[in-house]
Order: C-alpha cells, then structure tokens, then sequence
C-alpha cells in the first residue's frame, strides 16, 4: 500500500501540480458560483413563493417592491456566467490528464533509463485529472438544479412584474 501512495504522489511536482493548481481555482469558482446561485434564490424567494411564517405577508411586500428587475437580470446572467466557467473547468481535466500523460511518455521516449518512473508519472497525470473531473461532476449534479431552478424563478419574476403581463399572471 506504501507503494501505492508513492507512485500515486509521484509526480506531485511535475505535470500533476498543474492539474492540482485548475483544481483549486476550480473550488473557488464553484464556491463563487454556488454563493451568487444561493444569493439569487434568497432574493426572489419571496417575489415567487407564497410567504411563509419566517415572513409575513408585509415583509414579502416591501421586499418586493424594493426588488427591481435589471438588478435580477444582472444577478442571473452574473451566475450564468460563473456557472458557465465552472462547467467549462470541469471538462478540461481530463484533457490535462490526458497531456499530462503525453508529456511523460515523450520524455520517456527521450530517456530510456528511468522508463517505469515516466510510465508511472505519465498514469498519474491521468489518475488526478479523472478523479478531479469526476468530483467536480458530482459538484455541478448538486449546482445545476439550483441554476435550473433559479432560472426559472428569474423568468416567473420577469413575467409577473412586467407591464404587459395579463392581471392573473400577476396574482
């Protein structure tokens, strides 16, 4: 098992502390995304839901009435925007194994003396990219909903404040 860990951190510090590197700006991307994602839900919450007892039926008014429709769009496409780079992210480790595991095999070919150390840097750089890009997926399986779902609270927020929405849209 000792073995194990030492292939597997082997090439820490070649190719694989770049595709370490995309992961932590990945994180933080998904962080961002998912604080503007919960931001947007928590403003029109009660612009398309029925007050709850959190909140009475003045409360959800005032904060209604204070809610204004460029400032809900702008939120929307701020989200869209990170949620678009943070897909875009997710689906680029694989290819940085996949380069990672080319550069190891050219400086295989270059260097036949050390070949199982490049064999072995060259499946690592594989293996960091699947698992990043395998747990980033199950992040944007949690994220997507809410943007889908948000997405459409935005669009029944547009609908009911605009001035050419019919009486019972608006109720």
């Amino acid at each position: 098992m000792k073995d194990f860990f030492s292939v597997i951190f082997m090439n820490l510090w070649g190719f694989d502390l770049i595709i370490f590197l995309v992961a932590v700006f990945t994180g933080f991307v998904y962080y961002s995304t998912k604080n503007s994602a919960d931001r947007l839900y928590r403003k029109l919450h009660l612009t398309v839901f029925v007050p709850d007892a959190r909140s009475s039926s003045m409360e959800a008014g005032q904060e209604v009435s204070k809610l204004k429709e460029t400032d809900v769009v702008e939120m929307r496409n701020h989200t869209g925007k990170l949620y678009s780079l943070f897909v875009n992210l997710t689906g680029i480790f694989p290819l940085l194994g996949i380069l990672g595991t080319v550069i190891s095999l050219l400086g295989m070919v270059s260097d036949m003396t050390n070949v199982q150390g490049n064999f072995y840097g060259a499946l690592t750089s594989t293996f960091w990219g699947l698992v990043f890009s395998i747990i980033f997926k199950m992040f944007d399986g949690v994220i997507c909903s809410k943007i889908e779902d948000n997405e459409k609270n935005v669009q029944l927020f547009l609908e009911r404040n605009s001035p050419n929405a019919s009486p019972e849209n608006r109720e």
